[in-house]
């Protein structure tokens, strides 16, 4: 997702026409209280469960009804904050369990006053009707994502078509309203379903753009607004994903140093660019034959993006890197394909409403060629993603629905904000923090020094942890006088894994909870491409 392409579609960033209208469509809706049920698990055994049914048209409130899922971590202090809506971002991550993550990672005392509430956002997860256009549709091995050939474009090409198509077959009646404007009334659905004149709300990735929109839409329904790692306004689609793959790039290249820092334990040289060649070389070998039958050159990309995301996984995945090229053992790269990247049911559902929310929210070029000649720029310079991205990305070009406008999202209605952004986020890129920063006019902007993790908060950085929970605790927000209100060093990055056996991003489920950090906690459940 992020902003520098030839085609710039945020010379469309315009108020979305009759703003005030949609507001008032959906302050008409009415909407029943939430009826809450105990779900409680091992680690959250506090955990209730409930429902809320919303209007799938909110032009329409008292048409279609869908279901949203909620969960709800209950405030147990006699000091109540309210509400404290969560999400993990996506398009189309489920937020059920990040409720109970945020709920244990704050200080008790904090996380008391509130009801930390997680939600599937319409077509995710629990809630009904849930999408899934093409079930399999990332199964391998799939073409190789750079189209050296025509044929292999003409490949890649008919799978992006033949999902929309799949798409709009399926769900013609839901798709026109899956898109982040009906996400955002949903949320005010919520906050009325809960009782509250006010939400608080904390998101990470793309639910930093869906606090955005329902602040820009809801002014004074917000009572505090955290926003971590953030989208930028400005990008919002196409553009955005083009300036991913440039911060990905050099996320990838950052991977390479690391793996040439521990030369004695990878033995892939000490030269970055050499071993950035042997990981090409080796995917140029897996398109000829894929690791156990599962991991072709696509493959690959997808089970080193996550790196990209967070580097609590490069041991694993140079482990991997390094036992396929020194020992010819693909054993290794198969596990970390299966455990980083193998979509399931789950992740066929968040696809497809990643697919429909992008699509829909903004306009994409139609024209292939458009397509062509962005991407193939961007390859020459920042070759790691650019295709694997672009192909991600490719059924908007063939979307069944029309697209709506950007939202303007500048905003001077609200109380403090607080934003978090890592100078090196790759999902992204530093400059939407930046730009938020300057159109939310109340808002303070805390910043991670040379990170290059996708969210950051809760993650085992005690110095931002710090300015989040004084936030919540009283809604104070550092001020200073530059671009950052304040800013944080970057936690040291990983060792190889021979120095900390026990935190193997591929260790089993049964593995005690101590023994994985709370990055590497917060990043499953964040997911991968935004």
């Amino acid at each position: 997702m992020f902003c520098g392409a030839t085609v710039m579609l945020a010379g469309t960033l315009t108020a979305v026409p009759a703003e005030a209208a949609m507001t008032q469509s959906a302050t008409m809706a009415q909407v029943a209280k939430v009826s809450w049920k105990k779900c409680g698990t091992e680690d959250t055994p506090t955990l209730q469960c409930g429902t809320v049914k919303v209007p799938l048209d909110y032009a329409r409130p008292q048409g279609r009804k869908i279901t949203l899922a909620l969960s709800r971590v209950p405030h147990t202090a006699r000091k109540y904050q309210g509400p404290l809506l969560v999400n993990p971002g996506g398009p189309g991550g489920s937020g059920l369990g990040l409720a109970g993550f945020v709920a244990s990672s704050l200080p008790k005392a904090v996380a008391a006053q509130y009801d930390v509430i997680g939600f599937d956002p319409r077509g995710v997860g629990a809630s009904k009707p849930a999408l899934d256009c093409k079930p399999g549709n990332f199964n391998p091995v799939r073409p190789a994502s750079v189209p050296s050939t025509p044929a292999i474009e003409k490949a890649n090409l008919e799978r992006a078509k033949s999902f929309a198509a799949a798409c709009g077959r399926k769900y013609a009646d839901v798709l026109p309203y899956i898109d982040t404007i009906s996400a955002v009334k949903d949320m005010d659905s919520i906050r009325k379903s809960l009782g509250a004149k006010k939400i608080n709300y904390f998101g990470y990735s793309y639910g930093t753009y869906l606090g955005q929109v329902y602040a820009k839409l809801f002014p004074g329904q917000v009572r505090r607004l955290v926003l971590d790692s953030i989208v930028d306004p400005d990008g919002v689609w196409y553009d955005a994903n083009i300036s991913q793959d440039y911060a990905f790039d050099a996320r990838h290249k950052a991977l390479m140093a690391w793996i040439a820092k521990y030369n004695s334990t990878y033995k892939l040289g000490t030269d970055p660019a050499k071993i950035e060649a042997k990981w090409y070389a080796m995917q140029h070998e897996l398109a000829k034959k894929p690791a156990g039958g599962k991991v072709g050159a696509a493959e690959l990309e997808d089970t080193f993006i996550p790196g990209g995301y967070y580097n609590g996984y490069w041991p694993d995945l140079a482990d991997a890197f390094a036992a396929y090229v020194n020992d010819k053992n693909a054993d290794p790269l198969v596990k970390a394909y299966e455990n980083f990247a193998a979509i399931d049911a789950s992740g066929d559902n968040g696809y497809s409403v990643y697919a429909a929310v992008q699509c829909r929210d903004v306009s994409w070029p139609r024209d292939w060629k458009q397509w062509q000649k962005d991407n193939w720029a961007v390859y020459k310079k920042a070759p790691f993603m650019a295709w694997s991205n672009a192909w991600y990305n490719a059924p908007c070009a063939f979307w069944p629905t029309k697209s709506l406008k950007p939202v303007n999202v500048a905003n001077a209605k609200l109380p403090p904000v607080l934003l978090f952004q890592a100078t090196n986020d790759a999902a992204t890129p530093y400059q939407g923090g930046v730009t938020v920063h300057r159109l939310l006019k109340h808002s303070s902007l805390v910043v991670e020094q040379g990170g290059g993790n996708h969210g950051i908060s809760l993650s085992g950085n005690a110095c931002l942890d710090k300015y989040l929970v004084k936030y919540l605790t009283d809604g104070t927000v550092p001020r200073g006088s530059g671009v950052a209100d304040a800013v944080c060093q970057k936690l040291p990055d990983p060792k190889p894994l021979e120095a900390q056996p026990a935190k193997s991003a591929l260790s089993s489920t049964s593995e005690s909870p101590a023994a994985v950090s709370d990055g590497a906690t917060l990043h499953g459940m964040l997911g991968f491409r935004g």
